[in-house]
């Protein structure tokens, strides 16, 4: 193989495997190293170099420097600078797949159902494959080998001489990148998705807000005759949705996040201290709070950060919660509600801040 030969299989190489021509050229000067110390019964301090510009191959120790030629090597030293360039590609490819998709943990990626693998569902990604486990899987979704199959990038780890890539169904990211790949506004950052809770396969509630006081945030993720939400909840086979406006007041966000019951302000009582509320409905509104079998209720507290506890009136007076002393909560028009409404907002990012995803 003369030198032109040589630089146009690197070439080669680094282009179909999309491995660094430096660490080609890194692979090949230890394999070559290795073959010509088993050839010549050389120490550690023969090393092979290769000029990266006229592929000129030459061998060096701690005395001079040697002209090299690859004829020379025989067949068994061949064989093994065979084999350590093949783990060294090998060891390269994985190194750039991990490093591709490492940066991809938490976005969106498309793929096809390949087959099932015990319980985990192994899904092609093109150059690698990824593997959905049972517990990123949504209850009552089914897949058939061919399917086309969209999921969130969860973990990424090298597993000996691959890269193993774990995905995820069920996560809540699933649904704020579905809307961002939906809502242009939201890829624009006109809209933000403030936060995403979920209960996979029966319920999400995400709560959003306009930059821009001229477009509706809540209108913009619906879509004309719901175009928009209807793509997302076909592509998480009929989970229901709940786009609600975010509200750096805590009783507003309580408000809005309890819906579709109707909540009146001035029948929530924070408790800082505690980070609970006390909210009163009528009793023909308590189940639609609370939803089935606590659905409604229990997503809202996560979306507020806020524990949240539902009452009707003639329980909440019943109970004692009413009136405001001893500590409990006066009525909603005093001021020591508000500050109380206030420190919520703002003590520890409860509310506003950075929470916890879900």
């Amino acid at each position: 193989m003369n030198k032109e030969d040589f630089l146009r299989m690197i070439d080669v190489i680094h282009r179909d495997k999309d491995i660094p021509k430096e660490v080609i050229f890194q692979a090949l000067e230890e394999a070559l190293a290795l073959g010509a110390r088993k050839r010549l019964g050389a120490g550690e301090d023969l090393v092979v170099k290769i000029d990266r510009k006229t592929g000129e191959i030459s061998m060096e120790d701690d005395e001079e420097v040697y002209e090299f030629d690859l004829q020379e090597l025989g067949r068994i030293a061949a064989q093994a600078v065979k084999q350590v360039m093949l783990q060294k590609f090998r060891e390269a490819e994985r190194d750039v797949l991990y490093d591709e998709y490492e940066n991809r943990v938490g976005q969106l990626v498309n793929g096809n159902v390949q087959r099932y693998d015990g319980d985990e569902l192994v899904i092609n990604l093109g150059k690698v494959e990824a593997y959905l486990p049972k517990e990123e899987r949504v209850r009552g979704e089914t897949f058939a080998p061919g399917d086309r199959i969209r999921a969130i990038v969860v973990e990424v780890r090298k597993d000996g001489p691959r890269v193993r890539i774990i995905v995820s169904r069920a996560h809540a990211d699933l649904v704020r990148s579905l809307f961002e790949l939906e809502v242009p506004e939201i890829a624009d950052s006109i809209i933000e998705i403030k936060r995403v809770v979920r209960e996979p396969g029966y319920r999400t509630k995400m709560a959003v807000i306009s930059q821009d006081p001229k477009i509706d945030c809540i209108g913009a993720c619906v879509g004309v005759r719901g175009s928009r939400i209807k793509a997302v909840i076909d592509e998480l086979r009929g989970e229901r949705i709940d786009i609600i406006r975010w509200s750096d007041s805590l009783e507003t966000l309580i408000m809005n996040g309890l819906k579709p019951a109707t909540i009146h302000l001035d029948n929530i009582y924070p408790d800082v201290d505690k980070r609970t509320a006390v909210v009163i409905v009528d009793e023909d509104q308590q189940s639609l709070a609370i939803g089935k079998k606590g659905q409604n209720v229990r997503l809202a507290s996560r979306l507020c950060g806020w524990d949240i506890d539902i009452k009707t009136r003639a329980d909440f007076e019943s109970e004692g919660l009413s009136g405001g002393g001893n500590g409990t909560p006066g009525p909603a028009g005093d001021d020591s509600l508000e500050d109380r409404a206030r420190d919520a907002n703002e003590g520890d990012d409860a509310v506003g801040g950075a929470a916890a995803k879900a």
